[in-house]
């Protein structure tokens, strides 16, 4: 009969941690492979995806109804100069509110030029907006409410005429503006720029698009990030067009940049579109995005593969998304030559979203073609909050040297 030797206790626990420590090693890295690759989705999914609802984090420490002031944290956007508008108690109460009277680092208090909706003395947190109108009626507007039949459905938009339109007739002349929204935002964003179009003589369409929570709602629930949206761009031209429409300007923010952009080179009205005014725009997905991950401290390996995901037939439909979304058709920047009408843009070189250097590179490939006005602290899309006249001035005269 054979003997049967058990191992050395000693060999045997060695093999033991080396195993036990090979396992652990291998957890912490798979565990670590499963994070990797779960935030890389969830970025993802979040820039194709529509916010519900906007973020309120500024904390509001006291409102003082008889000076008409509020105080809140301080931080990059609260204390900016200018006016601005202010959500409250989820979205349900909106303010407007004025300039910085006192600012110590830690609080800053501004005046509250008015309450539109809601309690703002019983608010804990709010959000800052650029917009500050809300409605055409805020700003001192006429308008009509009309309907522009997407592809996607009826989408609301405001129909405003220009200053020398006469009240009760329907005609509103040849010169029409259409002016997009950006990300996350709705119409009421773009009112700012009304007043100057509008003295220009030019009928303002002040419109919405899929996706946005006011307009129809695209089968898939997702951002084209301009690649689907700029056909609701084009039926609104379709809708000026049919009412008289000869020569049409194009005004995108932020995002909204990129659907006009898009709307310029795809669409079948080349022989109105005179032209197009872009806000702190999107002229390359690449480069905001990139952009984006720096500020948010992730991995240059992160960021391609978001870029992958959403760029790619096989892992976009893990997002919901229907189509991918083509990086290419989106930069206008190496797209450049495609673009043969004059371009406005206004952007500010510390923007702190959307960065301005692909502005700036489309304004240095298209010298003859794009004037670039450079704002500088004015952060994204709140230009005209910071220098209203300047912002004004600039649309007017860029319109009035229009071929």
């Amino acid at each position: 009969m054979s003997r049967v030797t058990a191992p050395a206790p000693h060999r045997s626990a060695g093999r033991i941690a080396v195993v036990a420590s090979a396992i652990s090693v291998g957890g912490v890295a798979i565990a670590a492979a499963a994070g990797f690759a779960g935030l890389t989705y969830a970025v993802a999914r979040f820039i194709v995806t529509p916010a519900k609802a906007r973020r309120e984090r500024i904390r509001i420490i006291s409102v003082d109804t008889t000076a008409g002031t509020v105080a809140m944290t301080s931080t990059p956007d609260t204390r900016l100069p200018g006016r601005y508008g202010f959500h409250f108690d989820e979205g349900r109460g909106y303010a407007r509110l004025g300039e910085v009277l006192h600012d110590n680092g830690q609080v800053v208090v501004r005046r509250v030029d008015a309450v539109d909706e809601g309690v703002l003395a019983s608010a804990k947190r709010g959000g800052l907006l650029g917009w500050y109108y809300r409605r055409p009626a805020d700003a001192g507007l006429p308008f009509t409410e009309v309907t522009v039949e997407t592809p996607v459905g009826p989408a609301p938009a405001w129909l405003v005429p220009p200053v020398d339109a006469v009240p009760g007739d329907d005609t509103l002349g040849g010169r029409w503006a259409i002016i997009v929204h950006g990300r996350g935002v709705v119409r009421g964003e773009t009112l700012r720029a009304v007043p100057s179009f509008r003295e220009a003589g030019f009928a303002s369409l002040v419109v919405s698009y899929r996706n946005d929570g006011e307009a129809p709602a695209s089968a898939d629930h997702r951002y084209g990030l301009g690649l689907t949206e700029w056909a609701d761009v084009e039926a609104a031209i379709d809708f000026a067009v049919a009412r008289g429409a000869r020569e049409v300007v194009l005004m995108g923010w932020s995002m909204g940049g990129a659907l006009v952009l898009q709307t310029l080179i795809r669409s079948k009205h080349q022989d109105v579109i005179r032209g197009l005014v872009l806000e702190s725009p999107v002229v390359d997905w690449r480069t905001t995005l990139r952009y984006q991950g720096d500020v948010l401290h992730l991995p240059e390996p992160m960021q391609g593969s978001v870029l992958r995901i959403l760029g790619t037939t096989r892992l976009s439909s893990i997002t919901g998304q229907a189509e991918p979304i083509d990086f290419d058709a989106l930069d206008l920047v190496s797209g450049a030559s495609q673009i043969t009408v004059p371009i406005l843009i206004l952007h500010s070189d510390d923007d702190g979203f959307v960065p301005s250097t692909a502005s700036h590179a489309l304004a240095q490939a298209l010298p003859d073609l794009v004037e670039f006005e450079v704002f500088s602290v004015a952060r994204h899309t709140k230009l005209w909050n910071i220098d209203p006249e300047r912002f004004d001035r600039t649309i007017r005269e860029w319109l009035a040297r229009l071929p």
